[in-house]
Formats: C-alpha cells, sequence, structure tokens
C-alpha cells in the first residue's frame, strides 16, 4: 500500500464566507466560555466587570474563566495545527498527535518528571514533554519504516498505535507505586483546561509561537512534498530540510500543549479534515484556519463539559474523545472504501 499523495485542489464550493462565519463562531464561542459555568453570568456582567461595575462573586466567575478560555484557544489552535502538520509530514490522511504516539509520549515524560524528580510546574517540565514528543514521533516513524515498503500510511497508524499502548501502560507502570500523586496525576491525563491561570500558560507561550511560526513556514514545502518526494526534489525543495521543519513545529507544538492541558486527543484528526472540505489541501490555507477550527472545537467541547453534568464538569480531553470517534471511524471507512 504507497502513500497515497494529499490532493491540492481546491473545492467547489470554497467560499470567503466561510472564513468569516468560522471567526464569527470563535467570538460567539469566546463569549459563551466567558459566561457559561457554574454560576452563570450575562453579557451586561461581563461589559459591567470591564468597567468595574459588577459584584464580587460575577467578577470572581468571569475571571476565572477568562484564562481558562484563552487556555481552550491556544491548545486547540496548536493541536489543530500539529494535526495537519503531520498529516502533511507523512502524507497520512490518519495523522493525529494522539493517534501516532506523540502525545502518550510527552504525557510519559511528565509523569516521569513529576513522580522521579518532583517537578511540579509547567515551566519545569516543558522541554520533558517537548523531548517526550520528539522521542515518541522517532520510535513511531522508525518502527513503520521497518520492513520492505517503508512507512506507509497503513504502518504509521499501527505502529502509532502499539507504541501508544506501550506508552500508555508504562506510564501506569510509574503512577501505580506513587499513591500520593496518582489522583493528581490522573485527572492530568485526561486533558483540560480546568484550573488554567495565567501563570500556567504564560511559560509555554514562547514554545507555541515558535512551533507555530515553524508550521507555517512549512506550509509551501508541505504542498510540495504532497506531489511526492521524487517531484518535490524536482522542483528544489530540500525533503530532508522541510521534514525537519515540519517536525520540529508539530513536536514543538504537542509538546507545550501537553505540558500545559494534558494529553487531548483528535483534535488534529478532526479539524483538518472538516476544514479541507471548506478550503482544499493547500497548506498555506489550510494552516491558519486549522488554527481558528481548532480553537472553537475545544473552546465549545470545554463549554460543553460544564453544561451536560452540571454542576459537574466533563473535562475537554472526554469530550473531544466522544465527537472525535465517530469522526475517526468515518475517515477510516472513506479512505478503506477509496483502496479497494
Amino acid at each position: 500500500m504507497k502513500a497515497r499523495p494529499l490532493a491540492l485542489h481546491r473545492p467547489r464550493h470554497s467560499h470567503p464566507t466561510g472564513v468569516y462565519l468560522l471567526l464569527a463562531a470563535l467570538a460567539a464561542s469566546v463569549m459563551l466560555s466567558v459566561v457559561i459555568g457554574a454560576r452563570p453570568t450575562d453579557v451586561t456582567a461581563l461589559i459591567g466587570l470591564l468597567d468595574g461595575r459588577v459584584d464580587s462573586m460575577d467578577e470572581a466567575a468571569i475571571a476565572s474563566r477568562l484564562p481558562r478560555t484563552l487556555l481552550a484557544l491556544l491548545a486547540g489552535a496548536s493541536l489543530a495545527v500539529a494535526g495537519a502538520t503531520m498529516q502533511g509530514l507523512t502524507r497520512n490522511p490518519l495523522a493525529d498527535p494522539g493517534l501516532l504516539g506523540v502525545n502518550a509520549g510527552a504525557a510519559l515524560a511528565v509523569v516521569i518528571g513529576i513522580a522521579w524528580f518532583d517537578m511540579q510546574h509547567a515551566s519545569r517540565y516543558i522541554w520533558v514533554a517537548i523531548a517526550g514528543a520528539g522521542t515518541s514521533a522517532l520510535l513511531v516513524y522508525l518502527v513503520a519504516n521497518l520492513g520492505r515498503g517503508g512507512a506507509t500510511p497503513l504502518r504509521l497508524a499501527l505502529s502509532g498505535a502499539v507504541v501508544t499502548a506501550a506508552l500508555t501502560s508504562l506510564t501506569s507502570a510509574v503512577i501505580l507505586p506513587r499513591a500520593d500523586i496518582a489522583g493528581l496525576i490522573h485527572s492530568w491525563l485526561i486533558g483540560g483546561v480546568g484550573g488554567a491561570t495565567l501563570d500556567r500558560i504564560g511559560p509555554v507561550l514562547p514554545f507555541l509561537a515558535f512551533g507555530l511560526t515553524a508550521s507555517l513556514l512549512a506550509a509551501r514545502k508541505l504542498n510540495l512534498m504532497a506531489l511526492g518526494d521524487e517531484a518535490a526534489t524536482g522542483l528544489g525543495e530540500r525533503v530532508a530540510l522541510a521534514r525537519a521543519l515540519a517536525a520540529v513545529g508539530a513536536i514543538l507544538l504537542c509538546g507545550a500543549t501537553t505540558a500545559a492541558c494534558g494529553p487531548i486527543g483528535f483534535v488534529g484528526l478532526v479539524v483538518p479534515h472538516a476544514l479541507r472540505l471548506l478550503v482544499g489541501a493547500d497548506y498555506r490555507r489550510l494552516l491558519p484556519l486549522c488554527a481558528l477550527g481548532g480553537a472553537l472545537l475545544v473552546i465549545l467541547a470545554d463549554t460543553l463539559g460544564r453544561v451536560l453534568v452540571r454542576p459537574a464538569e466533563l473535562d475537554v480531553g472526554i469530550v473531544t474523545a466522544l465527537l472525535g470517534g465517530p469522526v475517526f471511524i468515518w475517515i477510516v471507512r472513506r479512505h478503506t472504501l477509496r483502496s479497494l
């Protein structure tokens, strides 16, 4: 089974209106995220907060949701861009930070840092998470590249599943002897943005900015690589350098996001596939819109998690898994039918 290049066509019904609607939906989702929670507030209370004219309880409720909304926006944008970049890098429609073991590697590295080296803050284990993400990505590629035919999309998906299962088991093995931190780590491993503060967000911003920049710079290179390595080389592209740039961007985005939020799955799978229906597979257009779409998805997932089981909450990782599972099955069936 050979890797199928992702087509670079424009969709028949692509129109700027879809982009404007996406921007409007993102703005509305930010507003909903700020006003919906265990203590409902309204827009007038938010306006009052800006003018300093709300009661202390409303002010505290809104103030706690603003960093949470910001972290959800950053996490969604980062994971969606990372997923689209990985799909272009591997020419694999099933590529996703969660499915290819990248999130699992970052999570294992962070758990080891907390359990064995007493790392207690994201600023201390961001580098550890990035190293874990990069190591697991390399391991998946090496396993998939064994044997004849190289790292085909099917082999990448299978090796990603195997490596993810192995790393998840190792993570459990590290946690089991540490009952004192097991509850905290298990909650973090679900993936969520609850309890976000500016102190938690600040340390990851440079990594996210650099990762996003690297991914956007790789957009044109991903377009050429979609034509095949030989065609890209013939057009003057240095394929090894292009792969390194795209990989660095995706790994930085995944590692830093996992350090701040825990592993959140399916965002990098669902958003790029949905937006290709809107703007096609030109990565120069797709990656910026993935940032908007990913932010929209995670903010809505977080807001929905607060509503479904009120007064309790569902973490973002649970909601995105519930939404992403059926989409994953649809993608697999679609590409399986195409290969028949």
